[in-house]
């Protein structure tokens, strides 16, 4: 395994109740979500603050940019963290309807589409502007292979792009467009109708949450309860391991900064937002959801 350049994350802003889905937005500052809270957060990582400006209820789980500067978010429904012991004073339970939903900078949230799904997790935008995101059971999920990967469509349909996961979690586009999505303790490359072949099947004890690509086509995963991110290489070789000090509950990542050489990570548990500085590859761009296809329904329920 080669050793990164890299040596300790940098805290960068804290009070993120179980903080997930790290954006990075055009004017420097970064969206993250709070699972436990049903909420989103703005974060300048100058200042070091984190400021709500949205309330989802529920569970806002993953997130991705939108051309306007609206945030998508992938609500899992609102998950009950008081049975779970992670915090002291848990924030309460609100549950809301699971669905897609999409908060504007000024934070109105709407749902783009609510019918029909499990506990959805997290969302990539494709170069064609189609959102994919995952649709797992909650957790603990039965053998059978319930999860999904949705795909909302230009004209505001909804449809299956792949199905029968075990728990499909994070997802994101490689350089050439194609789809890899986290599936048990691995990562699987999903084609369209829905093949599948593993990148690599086991990550490691903390498997992995969420993740993003650099514009060499490397995964950065998050490694759960190992506290820190997996580098893997594009044929499955696992690069290094990027570790975060202390304890806690690693959950995402994303490129960012002037030129998306600072990896963001957020650290679900205490609930804050890292950074590692300087990284030797930019980040992969992600386009923003263009929205609808001009003339089709704004939104699907």
């Amino acid at each position: 395994m080669c050793q990164h350049p890299v040596v300790r994350a940098e805290h960068v802003a804290d009070g993120l109740a179980f903080a997930e889905g790290p954006v990075w937005c055009p004017d420097g500052t970064l969206v993250v979500t709070s699972v436990a809270e049903g909420a989103l957060y703005r974060v300048d990582p100058v200042a070091g603050t984190a400021v709500r400006f949205a309330d989802t209820g529920g569970g806002a789980n993953g997130a991705a940019l939108a051309a306007d500067g609206s945030v998508l978010v992938t609500q899992n429904g609102g998950f009950d963290f008081a049975a779970t012991g992670l915090f002291a004073s848990p924030p309460p339970l609100r549950p809301t309807e699971p669905g897609l939903q999409l908060a504007s900078p000024s934070g109105e949230v709407r749902y783009l589409a609510r019918d029909g799904f499990r506990a959805p997790n997290d969302v990539a935008v494709a170069a064609d502007g189609r959102v994919l995101f995952t649709d797992p059971p909650h957790f603990p999920p039965p053998e059978e292979g319930v999860g999904r990967v949705m795909v909302l469509e230009r004209d505001g349909s909804v449809g299956v792009f792949a199905e029968g996961f075990w728990y499909c979690n994070g997802l994101a586009f490689e350089p050439d467009g194609t789809l890899v999505v986290v599936e048990r303790a691995g990562l699987q490359r999903v084609h369209p109708g829905g093949g599948r072949e593993w990148v690599v099947e086991t990550l490691g004890r903390g498997a992995g949450d969420g993740l993003c690509v650099d514009a060499d086509g490397r995964f950065y995963v998050a490694s759960t309860v190992e506290h820190g991110i997996r580098v893997v290489d594009r044929d499955g070789t696992v690069l290094d391991f990027l570790r975060i000090d202390g304890d806690g509950l690693t959950t995402n990542c994303c490129f960012g900064g002037p030129d998306l050489r600072t990896l963001f990570v957020t650290d679900a548990l205490p609930g804050r937002l890292v950074a590692f500085e300087g990284m030797p590859v930019p980040g992969l761009p992600l386009p923003p959801w263009p929205g609808f296809a001009p003339g089709r329904p704004d939104a699907a329920g």
